[in-house]
């Protein structure tokens, strides 16, 4: 198995003093930012970074967020290059550039100099971005869908073809030869992150691009929503594998589940009631009214399943312990009980990479560095030994 580092990047300092109604303010104002904690925030994290290359793990990942505290990397191509001049084996996963708020030729360009700073080793995930971020940029949500797809065939394009030319609804070129070239060929490989959209599922098919399924779900949600996937993908010409697919999980060793839960639990629950969704469309019924998402969206999931994900889906604000220690994506304990976690959600979901989260809800960087080597040393080589074998049935 290969084991990715995910990194959100949050503001380091909590905010719930700044909740007005239970929710944190949008947009949050200039005076609430402090730059020095920005500064030592970007150095502590290109730290954690430097100790996962040197422990071992098969790549690092960044996002992309706007105007929120919820995540500092406005612009993950310009983290992704600080962290290729101290990354020396580690592969660099963007998850992802959000193709519906930028100029995809211009993507394309810096993704291909991203591919040379790393002697090839980016990985070019790419999204559509929460409601927020299309609100911030002006974008029409109804657009988003199209303005995904359009982009991805302009840099598809770009990366592979002598010279292109493109007429679109929303950006065209004429006789375009990008310099330089990615170094990977035909280009860097892409993955897609999953949230609900059946739309998104059936690109990645169409395009035989690995996803992760489901930022919110329970383990038999997320199961669904492979079968889906696979299900498309045998339609059109490929065959589901172990590198299809590419699992999130939460991580925090301590010697006991127990003591886990204690250490991590309040940085997990200022992460969902504070940061996650900040300023954001959350709700399903608004979300179908803008027409981010269609009626038909969770076509996918099993029917009894719904009302439940749903719920989970808008109920994050008030999640509580108790809430946390039933959800079976928190791979939370000893090392031993960690490690087992991790394999037990691989094999349930057939799933190649792992992609871990180690410091949610801006927890104190010392103990963010702790995780990482304390993980490195004792969970890392079982887990990256393990092979997943079994593919969920579609």
């Amino acid at each position: 198995m290969q084991v990715f580092g995910f990194d959100l990047l949050p503001y380091p300092e909590h905010l719930d003093h700044l909740k007005q109604d239970g929710e944190l303010p949008f947009p949050l104002p200039k005076e609430h930012f402090a730059p020095d904690v920005a500064v030592k925030n970007y150095e502590d994290h290109l730290e954690a970074w430097s100790l996962m290359d040197e422990l071992g793990f098969d790549g690092v990942g960044f996002n992309e967020h706007h105007s929120s505290p919820y995540g500092l990397m406005t612009s993950p191509n310009i983290m992704a290059a600080a962290a290729s001049q101290r990354l020396k084996k580690a592969k660099i996963l963007i998850y992802g550039n959000l193709l519906p708020i930028h100029e995809p030729l211009r993507l394309a360009e810096e993704l291909s100099m991203l591919d040379c700073l790393t002697g090839g080793r980016l990985i070019s995930g790419f999204a559509r971005g929460i409601p927020r971020e299309h609100m911030v940029f002006n974008v029409d949500m109804g657009e988003s869908r199209a303005r995904f797809e359009e982009a991805w065939q302009i840099i598809k394009r770009a990366w592979t073809e002598e010279v292109f030319s493109y007429e679109g609804n929303f950006w065209s070129y004429n006789d375009v030869a990008i310099w330089p070239r990615p170094v990977q060929q035909p280009h860097p490989p892409v993955w897609v992150p999953v949230t609900v959209s059946k739309e998104t599922l059936e690109w990645a098919a169409r395009e035989n691009i690995p996803i992760t399924p489901g930022a919110i779900g329970s383990l038999d949600v997320r199961r669904d929503m492979i079968r889906y996937y696979a299900r498309h993908l045998d339609e059109n010409g490929h065959e589901l594998t172990p590198g299809h697919i590419v699992c999130a999980a939460n991580v925090h060793i301590a010697d006991s589940r127990e003591e886990a839960l204690r250490t991590a639990g309040p940085y997990m629950l200022y992460f969902f009631r504070t940061l996650f969704s900040h300023g954001n469309i959350y709700q399903v019924n608004r979300q179908q009214a803008s027409g981010y998402i269609s009626q038909t969206n969770l076509d996918w999931l099993a029917p009894e399943r719904r009302e439940g994900f749903l719920k989970a889906l808008q109920g994050f604000r008030s999640i509580t312990m108790e809430d946390i220690e039933r959800n079976d994506r928190l791979c939370w304990g000893s090392p031993d009980d960690v490690a087992e976690s991790i394999i037990e959600l691989a094999d349930a979901l057939g799933a190649g990479t792992i992609n871990l989260m180690f410091n949610q809800g801006a927890m104190p960087h010392d103990m963010y560095m702790g995780q990482v080597e304390r993980f490195g040393r004792e969970v890392l080589p079982q887990i990256q030994a393990h092979q997943v074998k079994t593919m969920i049935d579609y």
